[in-house]
């Protein structure tokens, strides 16, 4: 009997435990489950290097060893934010970062120093220069502890993820480039926070979705956001940025030619807005860029004629229209432009071209339907897409924006008199049919801009295009960097003969692979090497197609800043897919495949040298 009772009280008290822990694991499982964004936060907190922002930069931080001593609080938060970067890299296969060790991070590696702008006293770290090193992880957040840096410069590396919310204190970073890495998601908004930015290169990455409008609002120079997957209309605003130089190439930009392009005319020299899909007919409004030297609008959607407006733009050089469904006759003013010396607008249905155009250096109108010209378009093909003329009036785009004035005087009121009474509008006369339907335009196809691949891998079967260039100027002088100047005279340029079909550029030389150290302030800037960017693939328009009329162009959207994004984890996958093949149209062009290059930027003296080729 009491050995059933001991059996009975052993059962009694194991049904006990096993709820209790049975309990315990269930709760236990819900507070995981509850937990799991704080364990994410915390794992990736261990990645980091701990610090506190409430300390600023004369904290505590508990990653720097005791043992290390430093001259001034702004060199320990500089060891603090390389120190993160470092543990953020997985690949360094120059060993850029191997002595990336102690407490003299003004001997690191593409770390330069100078005096502080607010206290010349002490030093503090001015600038970073790690341009073609091939470096492989991810920007951490401590890098927003180099407060005093001017310049920040990791072109043609593998650096992945998004950019720190934490750039936004580097308030005197002037120049910012990210060019030629692995960059994803959405633009970079931490920029629009920075307020001494005036050279901003995003060229070459991943980035996709909209570009912020208040981008163009920015007192920026330079703008180089070519050869990522940005797909938007161009706003009404583009023309209030005050840059000399902007560069939209090979994006997925649509709508219309904006006329507010002709608001830049004090300081535009250059741009370049070649395959993307604008989609309209030419603003008059250009022929006020008097001071522009390069327009590329090539290999996108254009019609209707070119402007005689054109033929005000004393200062262009270099004009590029090839590619688009341009009709009509070219204007003798445009031939007879003085600095005029390379003009393009092949594959176009020009019907007339003065003789004055062929005594230029360089043009090119093959593919068009120019009589007594060699290599133009069949009769056939000029009169089904002539047979129905482009009425420029019923494109609709919106008018120009004026840029802010910076005291906008008071208007005085104004009494709206009563409106008139509406008069119904006569309809339009039927347009005859016409005598060949075209087949519809193939879609755009998607332009994709891989990242280098190994050295020891084939090269791509077209030889590789020119590339634009700019100079390399020593890291941060003593005092804040003054924007260049407009007008700054371009330096002397080798030409180099270019690949047959693509039109004739000039050739700069390459960068060294390695950032040399600071010059003093005023040494001359080291010399230059060549170096193309890839090449680039865009089918060029039907033959025979006439383009739909556009859809109504969709309200802006308020620019809102988001929150800030959090830290990227470390890439480990650093392979990008392999492209989309591009659709094929139903009639194949005859026209061959383009990889020409982006003219030469001219007008920019800045630092970082433009992206390799990828072999």
């Amino acid at each position: 009997m009491k050995k059933n009772i001991c059996n009975i009280l052993a059962s009694f008290v194991s049904f006990i435990l096993i709820s209790f822990i049975t309990a315990h694991k269930i709760s236990t499982s819900s507070h995981a489950t509850a937990l799991t964004d704080s364990q994410a936060s915390f794992i990736k907190q261990r990645q980091l290097i701990y610090y506190r922002e409430q300390f600023g930069s004369g904290g505590k931080f508990d990653s720097v060893p005791s043992q290390l001593t430093f001259d001034n609080s702004r060199l320990r938060s500089a060891y603090v934010a390389l120190q993160a970067w470092k543990q953020a890299i997985i690949s360094d296969p120059l060993n850029l970062t191997s002595n990336w060790v102690g407490s003299d991070v003004c001997n690191y590696t593409g770390v330069f120093c100078s005096p502080a702008l607010d206290d010349p006293s002490i030093q503090t770290v001015a600038g970073i220069d790690l341009n073609h090193g091939d470096l492989a992880g991810y920007l951490p957040e401590e890098l927003g502890l180099l407060t005093d840096i001017a310049l920040f410069h990791i072109n043609s590396n593998r650096f992945c993820g998004k950019v720190p919310w934490s750039f936004k204190k580097l308030k005197h970073l002037f120049e910012l480039d990210l060019s030629n890495n692995r960059f994803a998601g959405k633009f970079p908004y931490v920029v629009l926070r920075l307020p001494s930015l005036k050279f901003l290169d995003l060229r070459f990455n991943e980035f996709e979705g909209k570009v912020p409008e208040a981008l163009f609002d920015k007192d920026l120079d330079a703008i180089f956001i070519n050869h990522n997957r940005f797909a938007f209309e161009l706003p009404d605003n583009l023309g209030n940025s005050p840059v000399s130089v902007i560069v939209l190439a090979n994006n997925r930009f649509h709508g219309c030619l904006p006329m507010s392009l002709g608001n830049m005319s004090k300081t535009l020299n250059e741009v370049i807005l070649m395959n993307n899909g604008l989609h309209s007919c030419f603003p008059k409004e250009i022929g006020l860029l008097k001071n522009l030297t390069v327009f590329d609008v090539s290999y996108n959607k254009l019609m209707g004629e070119l402007p005689d407006s054109i033929g005000e733009m004393v200062s262009l050089e270099q004009l590029n229209v090839a590619h688009n469904m341009f009709s009509g006759t070219i204007p003798e003013s445009v031939c007879s432009l003085p600095n005029l010396r390379n003009f393009s607008f092949a594959y176009n249905f020009f019907t007339g071209e003065p003789p004055v155009c062929l005594a230029l250096e360089e043009f090119d109108d093959r593919r068009n339907c120019l009589r007594g010209r060699p290599v133009q378009r069949s009769r056939l093909q000029c009169k089904v897409f002539l047979s129905r003329p482009v009425d420029c009036s019923v494109i609709k785009c919106r008018q120009v924006i004026p840029p802010k004035p910076l005291l906008p005087p008071p208007s005085p009121p104004i009494l709206s008199p009563p409106p008139p009474p509406l008069s119904p509008l006569p309809p339009p006369p039927p347009s005859p049919p016409p005598a060949l339907q075209p087949p519809p335009p193939p879609p755009t196809p998607c332009i994709y801009s891989p990242p280098p691949p190994p050295q020891n891998s084939p090269p791509p079967p077209p030889p590789p295009p020119p590339s634009p260039f700019y100079f390399n100027s020593p890291p941060p002088p003593l005092q804040p960097p003054p924007p260049p100047p407009t007008n700054s005279p371009p330096p002397p340029l080798l030409p180099s003969p270019p690949p047959p079909p693509s039109p004739f550029y000039f050739n700069s030389p390459p960068p060294p692979l390695q950032s040399p150290p600071p010059p003093p302030t005023n040494s001359p800037p080291p010399p230059l090497s060549p170096s193309p960017p890839p090449p680039t693939y865009s089918p060029p328009p039907p033959l025979n197609s006439q383009p739909p009329p556009p859809p109504p162009p969709p309200p802006l959207p308020p620019c809102i800043t988001p929150p800030p994004p959090p830290s990227p984890p470390p890439c480990w996958q650093l392979q990008s897919p392999p492209p989309p093949p591009p659709v094929q149209p139903s009639t194949p062009p005859p026209s061959p495949m383009y990889y020409g290059p982006l003219p030469p930027i001219e007008g920019v003296d800045y630092a970082s040298p433009p992206p390799p080729p990828f072999y």
